[in-house]
């Protein structure tokens, strides 16, 4: 994300009830059995909220289990649940085992979630169950000198959380699909319909030339995969420095900074998670109408990529992960030949979006989305490839008129939509957006509104889901909603309020 002017920042919008975790420790007893739950409001706002619960076995080993507990508000309910089968019938909820977290053994925990609504009051349950004995934190055995008689039980103890906490997804159940197009859509390979909701992970674009290493200094392990797929994150797109993987400035820079690259997106790919790979910050010197910065190296986003540079990126990009379909190529971030040229000459800047060449207010040769296109695919990779719009990518009205070829018909339209673009509005997404989705598909590459609240890309979330297109949104770093389009707190997952709120509890819920 690039903007020519200062992002605002506001305080949240929105109405949030409950400004601190609310959480209660729940110890059990059975005979033989034994388990503590810890239930948790992670976030709260007026008729909803979202919870956790975490659960510990403290008796024999366990191959399946049933949680259930009671609302004692009669207006609570589950609305949506991961990580166990949900279901609620009055005041009374339950949660049972799926395959992969059924297994406790004596001392094993797991945490399951849910996202739930309430009115007038969302107290915490009091009681818990486990597979039918009531949780009290203790550990209960029968009594060896009275078999027939009641159980004799050990003093109650209560026992906390985990300061780590367990996956509240499953492992991973297989790699992210290979995808092609199929005339408007997105497909598997074996030509199921496929959406891309997720995420961007910004800083690999510009840490490596701000002194600040390969990521910002945040994690790409599994544990930060994980607390990705505990929003149903299935796509997360990463931004690229051209320098940097050539190795003409930064630091990691060339094989280094190529290596790091490589290893996130396969981890990525491994977990079920497809990498959208951006060219993001390039090679050039531009002066011109709202330049970014006057520096020739990649420090900014510049209006259009280079004739010199841009194309052995992708040769480069293309050759380390052809034969990955998994893996997604975004062309270039967010191009603005006609700012560039003063918005004087629309009809140029859609050919010098495509063509390259001499483009007006652009003092160097200009790499066009068709040069683009012909080296990745004179390298053999066959990836879907991302084609990006005019006007920081807001404007694909004249989209389909000036598309590139592709022999391989593997390209989607690119779309970024904040709440300060000139395209905010069903109306003009229904005029300029719609028809471009007719014929191909779109991705919402970048959404995102920088007041931190959510109504907006709640507004176009629901367009997107109506039409079946993809979104990432902006972003899955954590800077601070106050520094605009800022989702998590920490790379825990944490959500940010209420921005990073309103987009978890949309993820958790939407249907791919």
């Amino acid at each position: 994300m690039t903007r020519p002017h200062a992002l605002l920042a506001s305080a949240a919008a929105g109405t949030l009830v409950a400004t601190s975790l609310l959480a209660v420790t729940l110890p059990a007893s059975a005979a033989t059995t034994g388990c503590a739950v810890t239930y948790t409001v992670q976030s709260q706002w007026t008729g909803g909220f979202s919870g956790n619960v975490a659960i510990t076995n403290l008796g024999s080993a366990l191959t399946s289990w049933n949680l259930t507990f009671d609302f004692p508000n009669a207006n609570q309910r589950v609305t949506q649940g991961w990580s166990a089968t949900w279901s609620q019938s009055g005041a009374r909820v339950s949660a049972a085992s799926l395959s992969w977290n059924g297994s406790l053994g004596t001392g094993g925990s797991t945490t399951i979630g849910f996202n739930g609504s309430w009115s007038d009051a969302n107290p915490v349950p009091t009681s818990f169950a486990l597979n039918g004995t009531t949780c009290t934190g203790a550990v209960t055995t029968p009594s060896p000198t009275t078999p027939t008689g009641p159980p004799t039980s050990t003093p109650p103890t209560t026992t906390p959380p985990p300061t780590t906490p367990p996956p509240t997804t499953p492992p991973p159940g297989g790699a992210a699909p290979s995808l092609r197009v199929s005339g408007n859509k997105l497909v598997t390979a074996g030509g199921a319909t496929y959406r891309l909701l997720g995420v961007n992970r910004a800083s690999g674009e510009f840490a490596c030339v701000q002194g600040k290493g390969m990521w910002d200094s945040g994690p790409v392990d599994q544990a930060s995969v994980d607390a990705m797929k505990a929003w149903h994150i299935r796509a997360v797109r990463i931004p690229l420095n051209e320098d940097c993987w050539l190795g003409l400035s930064g630091s990691p820079s060339g094989p280094a900074y190529q290596q790091a690259v490589k290893d996130y997106a396969n981890l990525l790919v491994a977990n079920g998670i497809n990498p959208i790979l951006d060219l993001h910050w390039t090679h050039g010197q531009y002066t011109g109408n709202i330049s970014a910065c006057a520096d020739v190296n990649a420090t900014c986003q510049k209006p259009m990529p280079s004739r010199q540079y841009t194309p052995q990126f992708w040769t480069g990009v293309a050759n380390a992960f052809k034969g990955n379909d998994a893996v997604l190529f975004d062309l270039f971030n967010e191009p603005y030949p006609d700012a560039a040229n003063n918005w004087s000459d629309m009809a140029a800047a859609w050919r010098c979006l495509r063509d390259g060449g001499a483009c007006t207010g652009i003092d160097y040769p200009v790499a066009g989305m068709q040069d683009l296109v012909d080296a990745v695919r004179a390298t053999g990779a066959t990836n879907v490839l991302l084609v990006p719009g005019l006007t920081w990518t807001n404007d694909l009205t004249q989209w389909l008129t000036h598309k590139p070829t592709d022999p391989r018909g593997n390209i989607v339209a690119s779309w970024h939509s904040y709440n300060f673009n000139a395209c905010v509005t069903e109306t003009c997404w229904d005029t300029q957006i719609a028809p471009v989705a007719a014929q191909v598909p779109v991705h919402a590459g970048e959404i995102g509104q920088d007041t931190c609240a959510h109504d907006y890309i709640d507004r176009l979330m629901t367009w997107l889901d109506r039409n079946r297109l993809g979104y990432t949104a902006w972003t899955w770093n954590p800077w601070g909603c106050s520094g605009g389009n800022v989702l998590i707190e920490d790379y825990n997952g944490t959500p940010t309020r209420s921005y990073g709120e309103g987009y978890r509890a949309h993820l958790l819920t939407v249907t791919p």
